[in-house]
């Protein structure tokens, strides 16, 4: 598991109703609530678009099945006890997890050691 930082600062915007899903979306979930994305920061705000949790994204370049079981435990209890929240996306090869950008270095650190520590 080797964690890569990707450039930029990332925001998850709830889109107004009736909107259309931004291109730009890396990400996109819908709940009875409304349509989450998760874009740029850049992005959203060429956009006019409201958004909240600037983060980093940190991928991890293992690819995992999404049946694995621990993957997700392991690398969110070492982000726990060093006080950073996580927020994960599994997607079909890879785990991508948001932090808060003013922490992403710090994660970097813990899901390095994390990966040196253990056979993932």
């Amino acid at each position: 598991m080797q964690p890569v930082l990707q450039a930029g600062v990332y925001v998850y915007v709830v889109l107004p109703d009736g909107s259309s899903l931004p291109s730009q979306a890396l990400c996109m979930f819908r709940e009875p609530e409304g349509v989450t994305v998760i874009l740029e920061k850049t992005q959203a705000q060429a956009l006019s678009l409201e958004y909240s949790f600037e983060c980093a994204w940190i991928g991890l370049t293992v690819h995992s099945s999404l049946e694995a079981v621990g993957l997700t435990a392991a690398f969110a209890s070492a982000l726990t006890q060093a006080g950073i929240s996580c927020n994960v996306v599994a997607a079909f090869y890879h785990d991508h997890i948001f932090v808060p950008v003013e922490k992403a270095q710090a994660a970097m650190k813990v899901l390095q050691n994390l990966s040196q520590s253990r056979v993932m």
